[in-house]
């Protein structure tokens, strides 16, 4: 039987996750004591979104939680705490910031907390905070008309990768005399063992326990594969490997790993580490 095998968080998007045993399911993504998935990121000073992409010493900026904070940590650099209770939306300082091609209301952040992401960036920035506000619908092409939204993720609430994907890729990777790679170069939100290697690309919905998740776009991959997560460095590099056998014709041709996916069923419900899943497939 399918099992639920990670559960990942990421506070900020594009910094380091929080490894998790269980956590809810939301429309907009996972939660944990009330942080949601994606819900802080960094911007520019004119609101643009910053990412590994360009920055990858973002990957060394680690979260924890500590009661009433967020505390993030980065080399050289002392504690930083963010606390959790959200501002006022009526009065708090407010930004405009840009995911992509989607313009969201962000609360932002203060002068100490952007001249912390400043020195362990290296940039100027800020730190901008989902606006309670602020609504940010994915693609409906892509759901057959279900409405369905997300804070300041990719394009799509939840990202999930099956186990035995990535053991693919990694004998692809070992035959070719590379080294194999950690599933936080992919940064899925859940990861299910005892599926075929990318049987998740053709499921039509992954339940789990009352929560009912529907998968509806393959996650298209950028450069970020290419990053060490605990280094912050480029390299070893997949996408070579990957453009032998991943890339897919209904996303022009991108490299994809993992499935992108909605809630149809289950608000607010706990999954939890070691969990059983149903897979349904498409066909």
């Amino acid at each position: 039987m399918p099992v639920l095998s990670a559960i990942t968080l990421y506070p900020i998007k594009s910094c380091a996750g929080l490894s998790l045993q269980e956590a809810t399911v939301t429309t907009l993504g996972l939660m944990t004591e009330q942080i949601y998935d994606r819900e802080w990121m960094v911007v520019d000073n004119d609101g643009l979104c910053l990412t590994q992409r360009e920055h990858p010493r973002m990957a060394l900026i680690k979260p924890t939680l500590n009661g009433a904070t967020l505390e993030v940590q980065a080399p050289g650099m002392l504690r930083l705490a963010i606390p959790l209770d959200l501002p006022d939306p009526h009065t708090a300082p407010t930004l405009t910031t840009q995911v992509w091609d989607d313009t969201v209301l962000a609360y932002d952040c203060d002068a100490l907390t952007a001249e912390w992401f400043t020195k362990a960036i290296g940039v100027p920035c800020r730190l901008a905070r989902f606006h309670a506000n602020a609504e940010r619908p994915v693609s409906a092409k892509w759901t057959n008309g279900v409405q369905a939204s997300t804070m300041f993720s990719d394009g799509y609430p939840i990202l999930v990768a099956g186990a035995a994907s990535l053991d693919d890729l990694n004998q692809k990777l070992v035959a070719a005399g590379r080294q194999p790679l950690p599933m936080n170069r992919f940064r899925p939100n859940l990861v299910i063992d005892g599926i075929a290697a990318f049987e998740e690309d053709y499921a039509d919905s992954y339940r789990i326990g009352e929560v009912l998740l529907k998968p509806v776009k393959p996650c298209p991959r950028c450069p970020m594969p290419s990053i060490d997560q605990d280094t912050g460095a480029f390299g070893p590099d997949p996408m070579d490997i990957m453009q032998s056998y991943r890339a897919k014709p209904e996303v022009d041709g991108a490299l994809c790993f993992g499935m992108n996916a909605i809630l149809i069923a289950g608000q607010d419900q706990r999954v939890r580490v070691g969990q059983e899943i149903e897979v349904s497939l498409a066909f």
